[in-house]
């Protein structure tokens, strides 16, 4: 079976070599980059067995890019604290959304009526979620969000479809990207805020698809390696509008 492999970064500015990669499941780390090939230097080498390369990298790619300390203690907040997130970042807020489903969301009334094919009101736009985005969008703060999608849908993924014209509404900007398109960009399969670019919120859900609390990340590389998952995600996925259209066409 292959190696679920992750990313981790590379200092090169063009070719992406030396880089580091680690295995999720082992926790072991695989670098790459040029072999050293003189016969003298690897003359020097200890304990270099057959088929093993030796290969050179610059003292910095370790350092930020390494792995860190693995017993370190996840930061975990409640609800309430991750609330207020949303209210005490300066700049930008960035959500992947990658569940099939969400056992929040089949609790609602809009949920109720998107199931029953009856046409959703989401004119609600006073309630005090809204009355947040409106808030912090009018300050110019950028909220946006990127949603995986499935081929089929699930059918809480046509409900968000549908809710993206709130969201839309109270200054949010959705965007969709199909799931055979996030696992060609290796993005992370996990719901995540970024905020600011500094602060990453990965949100942790049970068996049963309810979130249950959040953990903060802080790290430099590991927010690295989220906005990374960022750009690459928002490069090419598509606003909610162009893919409710193209998603009515090939029905």
């Amino acid at each position: 079976m292959a190696r679920r492999l992750r990313f981790n970064g590379t200092n090169s500015g063009n070719d992406g070599c030396p880089a580091v990669h680690e295995d999720l499941d082992s926790g072991e780390i695989i670098l790459h980059g040029p072999p050293l090939k003189d016969p003298e230097d690897i003359a020097q080498l200890q304990h270099l067995s057959d088929g093993e390369v030796p290969i050179v990298m610059r003292r910095e790619l370790l350092v930020d890019w390494g792995p860190r300390d693995m017993t370190r203690e996840a930061k975990i907040i409640d609800l309430d604290a991750f609330g207020k997130l949303f209210t005490t970042f300066k700049h930008t807020a960035w959500r992947l959304e990658a569940r099939r489903r969400y056992a929040s969301d089949e609790l609602t009334e809009t949920y109720a009526q998107f199931t029953r094919n009856e046409p959703v009101n989401w004119s609600d736009v006073d309630a005090e979620w809204c009355a947040n985005r409106r808030a912090q969008t009018a300050l110019g703060k950028r909220i946006e969000r990127v949603r995986i999608v499935d081929d089929p849908p699930t059918t809480g993924q046509l409900y968000l479809l549908d809710n993206a014209r709130r969201n839309s509404a109270v200054g949010e900007k959705i965007m969709n990207l199909w799931r055979a398109d996030a696992n060609q960009l290796i993005l992370p399969a996990e719901d995540f805020w970024i905020f600011d670019s500094r602060l990453v919120a990965l949100l942790n859900f049970d068996a049963a698809d309810n979130l249950i609390n959040v953990e903060l990340i802080t790290e430099p590389a590991e927010v690295v390696r989220y906005s990374m998952a960022r750009d690459a995600a928002m490069h090419h996925a598509i606003p909610h509008e162009k893919f409710a259209v193209s998603l009515t066409a090939k029905e």
